[in-house]
């Protein structure tokens, strides 16, 4: 969940999951998106010497902007550079926590912005940078994706479909890719209305059954938990914020897995969280803030850093191998790799020892994910 840093904690705004179910999925077909090869396959080494396994990367919350105000330095020219080359892979993923649209008059915020509210975009023209950086697909399942409406979530996905990358997130959308000749459906999960729902399980392993009807291997992304400097580690049980329930995301994750997916991607809690090994799938709680351009995300303390996972899954599941990258964002924002690798990687290895000692991941001095056990 996306919000702007006030003090070094993450405010949200409290009325962001309001709006029907219909209006929102006006903003989006909701239907299984054909199989077309990715926009750009980038193998790494390790994944171009077997073809069948793919190599996935996914990160934590992208925002470009604020527009018309917070706008990152050279109008976000080179947004992505510092942290491509730690993207490549054969699918790249993200959360994009904003509409890319003009003003469409419809803030959720309303005229003059209410207390506490925070609504985001970044003009439609900045899905280049998206392109730019590697970016295949993006996961809009999130309370900010429709901060302009139903309006600027359509203006989103026609950009994006523009630019040739994918999108998922909407109530019983199923969004798959073909890389290598192996089919990888990724579906979005969030707590919030015309998304599919973290909250209602039946609905959540409906939707990965399906899924894995129509692919070789399915991601889920997810948009799950309270967030906050204080909210690095996982227990069990709901996690609300300002009122709102944010799911349950040891419980939800575990369901998903159990219902067929291959890899849990979450974000949201706008902190690094840990990882584990459930059933031999990876479930990556949190990846943190990945990018705040304009200055609008919180850079403090823990709020500043995140990471890009990278995972290599034959094609019947199988893990085959990952490794956690660390990054932070700069000055301005701007996603940073950590080139030597210590901060993020550190705080997700402590968190996965800490949160789940039977069941979390072991990270290496390379970034390296293997189980602990």
């Amino acid at each position: 969940m996306a919000a702007l840093g006030i003090g070094g904690v993450a405010f949200a705004n409290r009325d962001s999951g309001s709006g029907s179910a219909a209006q929102w999925q006006d903003a989006g077909a909701a239907s299984s998106t054909p199989s077309a090869p990715a926009s750009a396959a980038r193998p790494t080494e390790a994944a171009a010497a077997d073809e069948g396994t793919v190599t996935l990367s996914a990160t934590g919350d992208i925002m470009m902007s604020n527009a018309p105000n917070r706008m990152p330095p050279a109008n976000g020219e080179g947004f992505f550079d510092s942290v491509q080359a730690a993207l490549a892979s054969d699918l790249v993923m993200g959360n994009l926590e904003q509409p890319l649209t003009e003003n469409t008059g419809a803030s959720k915020c309303g005229s003059p912005p209410s207390p506490n509210c925070f609504a985001f975009r970044s003009p439609p023209a900045y899905v280049k940078h998206l392109r730019d950086g590697g970016f295949d697909l993006v996961n809009t399942a999130n309370n900010h994706a429709k901060d302009f409406g139903p309006q600027g979530a359509r203006n989103t996905r026609a950009a994006l479909q523009e630019a040739g990358i994918k999108a998922t997130g909407n109530t019983d959308e199923i969004t798959v890719a073909e890389v290598k000749g192996v089919r990888v459906a990724v579906v979005g999960f969030s707590s919030y209305a015309g998304a599919n729902s973290l909250i209602d399980l039946d609905q959540a392993r409906s939707v990965v059954e399906r899924a894995q009807e129509q692919a070789d291997l399915v991601v889920v992304q997810v948009h799950m938990g309270a967030e906050g400097s204080e909210k690095q580690h996982v227990k069990p049980g709901t996690e609300t914020f300002h009122g709102e329930n944010r799911g349950d995301p040891i419980k939800f994750s575990r369901a998903v897995v159990d219902a067929g997916a291959d890899l849990v991607v979450g974000h949201g809690p706008h902190v690094l969280r840990g990882m584990e090994f459930y059933q031999g799938k990876l479930i990556a709680y949190s990846l943190g803030n990945f990018a705040g351009g304009g200055r609008t995300l919180s850079r403090s303390g823990v709020l500043k850093y995140g990471g890009v996972l990278q995972v290599t899954l034959s094609k019947d599941g199988t893990y085959g191998g990952g490794k956690l990258l660390s990054t932070y964002m700069n000055g301005n924002g701007l996603p940073t790799r950590d080139e030597a690798n210590e901060q993020g990687r550190k705080l997700v290895a402590q968190l996965s020892r800490q949160d789940f000692p039977d069941s979390g991941v072991k990270i290496g001095a390379d970034g390296s994910i293997t189980p602990s056990a």
